[in-house]
């Protein structure tokens, strides 16, 4: 099986930090947006990756390649024509083998086995309130899907796609997609991976669901903030240090400093970062980041970022500084 993972986007939400880093490189609870899912690759024994770069390409290439032995191939989008643009690129480094297609700027809470298990091509699937915004499905009394639409404006279902898709018939896949561009099929100015997966239905190709209760996005500075209590929640790292106050939950890079301070609940302080005669909860302290005397809630302060001050709620980014006298 191969995981392709689409990471092309600029990130314009998450700005001023994705100036200088792409979004899937951000820190969440100790690590990279990027670096949470290829972990939970690893553990299900997926070793072969494909990943779709586009804005600042060249440094998720250079972090993918220095922490990760996958076998994996890099596909740069250089102009963005929607999803199924991005895995139509992607089609020459796979063949007839499985797929795992993840989203990149989404952390995940799902046994994949359930996927894997279901014997034929799967998604997943979440009930939302307004389903407008996604791709919905439509499935029948067995659980197979009979219909796909993407953001549909009069809603035939609130079960929406997730962004993982389990595709056991990858040869049929890239024949859609060709499909699609050959005929400039385009929804809402787009090139969709649903509708190459509707064309796959309408050939007879089945679809099964699975269930994704776990659905964490890291596209906006709260839900980025969110995501990180969810993950500190889930693998909370009890560690002390002098003259430290650790309120959990807490995590803390090793080679990172802490020194006269109160962190916690909900900090993660990553590595290089160096904290003293602080108080910080709910918040994000980046790589090589530095905060002294300063009080902080639900803030992000970006990589290489000096924060010395007072009270505040700051959005701070990379390679930033900020001084009160």
């Amino acid at each position: 099986m191969r995981a392709v993972i689409p990471v092309a986007g600029v990130g314009t939400r998450l700005r001023p930090h994705t100036y200088s880093l792409p979004k899937v490189l951000l820190n969440v609870a100790g690590k990279p947006i990027l670096a949470h899912i290829l972990d939970a690759l690893k553990q299900y024994g997926i070793s072969k990756v494909t990943i779709i770069t586009g804005y600042m390409g060249k440094l998720v290439e250079e972090y993918v390649t220095e922490h990760y032995d996958f076998d994996v191939s890099f596909v740069e989008q250089e102009e963005r024509h929607g999803l199924g643009h991005a895995i139509w690129l992607a089609a020459p480094t796979f063949d007839s083998e499985p797929l795992m297609i993840i989203l990149g700027d989404t952390i995940f809470d799902v046994d994949l086995n359930s996927a894997i298990e279901n014997g034929v091509s799967s998604l997943g699937v979440k009930a939302v309130e307004d389903p407008r915004r996604f791709g919905v499905v439509v499935t029948n009394e067995n659980g197979i899907i009979t219909k796909l639409v993407e953001k549909p404006q009069d809603p035939i279902s609130n079960l929406v796609i997730v962004g993982i898709y389990h595709i056991t018939n990858s040869k049929l896949l890239k024949s859609c997609l060709d499909e699609l561009i050959q005929k400039d099929i385009r929804t809402a100015g787009e090139y969709q991976l649903t509708d190459a997966m509707q064309l796959m239905i309408e050939k007879g190709e089945p679809f099964k669901t699975f269930p994704v209760e776990g659905w964490y996005d890291c596209g906006k500075p709260e839900t980025l903030l969110s995501t990180n209590r969810f993950l500190l929640e889930k693998n909370n790292i009890t560690q002390s240090y002098p003259d430290t106050i650790i309120i959990p939950p807490v995590y803390i890079a090793e080679n990172a400093v802490v020194e006269r301070c109160i962190l916690g609940p909900y900090t993660s302080v990553a590595e290089g970062a160096i904290v003293t005669d602080s108080v910080i909860r709910d918040s994000i302290i980046s790589e090589g980041a530095k905060v002294s005397l300063s009080l902080l809630e639900r803030s992000i302060i970006g990589t290489n970022a000096v924060m010395k001050g007072q009270f505040h709620r700051l959005n701070v980014g990379d390679s930033s500084e900020i001084k009160y006298a």
